[in-house]
């Protein structure tokens, strides 16, 4: 391994990250607190579903042991 051409490498990756990101396509702030309601309201739903089955299973699994 060449240790000299280390830091061009480092240098050439960098540059190309900056030329990447200018490529992206950036969600506006209104589009990103959309997307981030949208995925707070999908965990609160699987949460309350799966409280609910963990409820009805801890109720099924009792009348069985006990």
């Amino acid at each position: 391994m060449n240790f000299s051409s280390f830091p061009k490498k480092i240098l050439n990756y960098f540059k190309e990250v900056k030329t990447e990101t200018k490529k992206v396509n950036w969600p506006t702030k209104k589009e990103a607190t959309k997307y981030t309601l949208i995925v707070i309201a999908v965990i609160v739903v699987v949460s309350v579903f799966l409280g609910f089955l963990d409820i009805i299973f801890t109720l099924i699994l009792d009348k069985f042991i006990f």
